[in-house]
């Protein structure tokens, strides 16, 4: 099968489109014929050797769409020829790829490969964010960090299905701001500007937000606190600034707020079956209309070096897709 293989840390040139073997399937695991997957930040990092992962070459990608081809001995709930959406274990940058049962989630006819391989992370994680982590509430104000990306489009669109009552994003740059406004959100700041924490203050007429959703960390994180409610969560789910904030415990005591922290990599390692109730009600959303998933760009897959480029640059707006076979539409 063709993947693209990363030969070394460091640049794209490093990602090669070369001839590997068709991996096998140990017995609660199915192999899958990929139709499309997409390009997440992880993938970035990973490529650069920011992850930890030491072992070289390897396939980079967390998440795809296609059809199963085989399936383990010991697999009970899925079949030959099933839609699926799958994070697999070993990359999903390639023409097949294997996942283990509790990883592989039949997809509804009404929902597309393109919309499937687009919406494993970005809704998986908007969801266990909203719902498990910083549990929504009917009329909470919710500020989401990254507004323009596909998890900050998704959670905006979810935030507002959950019952949400304001919801503020903030952007790294003013020609991303439609993006957001356009996914719902009801304000959207330039946290580039500075001072976004007091624009939020004056939006609640100083009550504050409820819930923070940060992907960005640094003073990003440090500057959030400063509107955040009593009794708010503010969720770190990632540091693209590349930092983590520094917080004290004097700000959370008192003031009945909490700081929180998820992962959906090591929700899929150590607590799979997790993801189950969370893979009903995402495709449920989808079916209804209530979540869509801006997929900005196309690219095949032996064009991924391409992909990352576009990532990087922050130019992009809503998800990068990846397709394995010759239909660029699926």
């Amino acid at each position: 099968m063709k993947a693209i293989v990363v030969e070394q840390f460091g640049s794209t040139e490093n990602m090669k489109y070369i001839d590997v073997e068709i991996p096998l399937i140990r017995s609660k695991q199915v192999l899958i014929r990929v139709k499309t997957t997409s390009v997440n930040f992880a993938d970035i990092k990973a490529r650069l050797g920011n992850k930890g992962q030491g072992k070289l070459p390897f396939i980079p990608g967390l998440e795809a769409s296609g059809v199963i081809e085989q399936v383990g001995d010991e697999v009970t709930t899925l079949h030959v020829g099933q839609r699926v959406l799958a994070f697999p274990a070993n990359g999903s940058y390639a023409e097949y790829i294997v996942a283990d049962e509790s990883l592989t989630f039949a997809i509804p006819e009404s929902i597309s490969f393109d919309v499937a391989g687009a919406s494993g992370i970005v809704s998986f994680l908007s969801y266990k964010l909203l719902v498990d982590i910083a549990r929504l509430q009917d009329g909470d104000q919710v500020l989401i960090h990254s507004a323009s990306g596909g998890v900050g489009t998704t959670a905006i669109q979810m935030a507002r299905v959950l019952g949400a009552r304001t919801i503020i994003g903030t952007v790294g740059h003013e020609a991303k701001i439609p993006v957001a406004l356009e996914a719902g959100a009801d304000h959207v700041l330039c946290y580039t500007d500075g001072g976004f924490a007091e624009k939020v203050n004056e939006l609640t007429n100083d009550q504050k937000v409820n819930i923070i959703l940060d992907s960005i960390g640094g003073e990003i994180t440090e500057q959030s606190i400063k509107c955040l409610a009593h009794y708010g969560r503010l969720v770190v789910f990632g540091n693209s600034s590349g930092k983590y904030g520094r917080l004290h415990a004097k700000d959370l005591h008192a003031s009945c707020r909490s700081v929180l922290g998820y992962s959906l990599g090591t929700t899929r390692k150590e607590r799979p079956k997790a993801l189950q109730e969370t893979a009903s009600q995402v495709f449920r959303m989808l079916e209804d209309g209530q979540i869509n998933i801006k997929i900005s760009e196309r690219f095949h897959l032996s064009e991924a070096a391409a992909a990352h480029l576009l990532l990087e640059s922050q130019k992009s707006t809503g998800k990068v897709l990846l397709y394995a076979e010759n239909s660029q539409h699926s």
